[in-house]
């Protein structure tokens, strides 16, 4: 009896087990597949500038080569390597002593011609007084006021020679042309130098400020540019090659549009000037530049890292108001920063811009907040709510 009774009640405690297990398993596929956790940003409509971007080089404004004029030896260097001169400030110092010799020589010969002068302008007017009192022939008068004349003209000739002198003399102070920095020294104190060496320059000055940028654009924006510079002044900025995290850009006007269009590379080059009065670009240095030529109104951008390539080209998965996200085929437009400006998704729309891999088409998904190991999607969400547009300056 014991064990009639047993198997009844076993029988019914294996049974409810297995009612239990069905509806735990019911319940699980009841709730369907875990959301996907997402990173979004808000999709914004701004007012994004038209920008032309390129690698420029830096060139000082102006390069002078210091040579001598005249030949001789090097008295003296007045500045160092590297100094910050003046237009007129004095350089090197030449030996003077042969200059100065060939000056008082000169000057002694026109003392000499002057005294000749003298003296023939004398004989000539009393020959004059002379002939008038038809003492002496026409012939004797003409001979002495021929000899007069001659005596002006050696003096004249002579008083070339010693201003002639006196420039060479001044030629042994070689003195600065323009405003800018010093580089190296080719020559120093007792080298022999020759006047106007081709093969050698005592140094090179450079201006940095003003400085220049010369860089070059495909030639399918030029007429943007020579638009915008009709509307009045183009904005260029410069960010240096310097090893720096984040370089603050320099800000310069464009100066120049060459004349011709190179037919090789398709391109033209620019200038822009730039006061460099802190000396931030230096000659030589290569910048990436942005020339502002307009501005796009109410554009809509979105971060970049929203932005997918598939079959069909750019796309982004955007999050519906129920948590789930629909892929949706965007036309992409110019850069702006970490965000791009793109058409086929509203102001206000939701995108996702981590987390994509993992995503189909009406995938659930579940909003995660940013983390430090992800700065980069940090930057690009929160960046594009809270980074206000940059605006062209005329």
């Amino acid at each position: 009896m014991k064990y009639r009774r047993f198997f009844p009640l076993l029988a019914s405690s294996t049974v409810g087990l297995a009612l239990v297990a069905g509806c735990g398993k019911a319940q699980k596929h009841a709730r369907g597949p875990q959301a996907v956790p997402v990173q979004t940003a808000q999709a914004q409509k701004l007012d994004v500038p038209i920008t032309s971007i390129a690698i420029g080089s830096v060139q000082a404004l102006r390069t002078v080569a210091v040579k001598s004029q005249v030949d001789g030896v090097i008295a003296k260097i007045n500045f160092a390597e590297g100094d910050e001169v003046n237009a007129g400030d004095l350089l090197v110092t030449i030996d003077p002593r042969p200059f100065e010799n060939m000056l008082r020589s000169a000057e002694a010969t026109l003392a000499n011609v002057k005294a000749q002068l003298a003296q023939a302008e004398a004989d000539a007017q009393r020959y004059q007084n002379l002939d008038q009192q038809a003492v002496v022939s026409k012939e004797e008068l003409l001979q002495y006021q021929t000899k007069a004349e001659s005596a002006r003209a050696a003096v004249q000739s002579q008083e070339a020679i010693v201003q002639n002198a006196k420039l060479q003399l001044s030629y042994t102070e070689i003195r600065a042309p323009i405003s800018g920095r010093t580089g190296q020294l080719s020559l120093h104190e007792g080298a022999l130098i020759k006047a106007n060496d081709a093969s050698q320059s005592i140094v090179t000055i450079n201006q940095l400020a003003p400085i220049s940028v010369a860089y070059s654009v495909p030639e399918a924006t030029l007429a943007d540019i020579r638009e915008a510079i009709s509307r009045g002044s183009v904005r260029v900025q410069f960010v240096p090659h310097s090893g720096t995290l984040n370089p603050s850009p320099v800000e310069g006007k464009l100066q120049f549009i060459d004349n011709t269009v190179d037919p090789t590379t398709g391109t033209i080059v620019l200038k822009a000037l730039v006061e460099n009065k802190d000396r931030r670009l230096w000659p030589g240095e290569f910048v990436d530049v942005t020339t502002y030529i307009g501005e796009q109104k109410g554009a809509v951008v979105v971060p970049s890292a929203a932005v997918q390539v598939g079959q069909s080209g750019s796309q982004v998965f955007v999050v519906k108001p129920d948590q789930t996200v629909e892929l949706r085929e965007v036309k992409t437009g110019r850069p702006f920063g970490t965000r791009t400006v793109v058409s086929g998704v509203n102001a206000g729309d939701v995108v996702v811009t981590d987390g994509q891999l993992r995503l189909s088409p009406g995938a659930k998904v579940e909003i995660k907040p940013l983390s430090d190991s992800n700065s980069e999607v940090a930057k690009a969400g929160d960046g594009a709510q809270s980074t206000s547009p940059v605006e062209p300056k005329s």
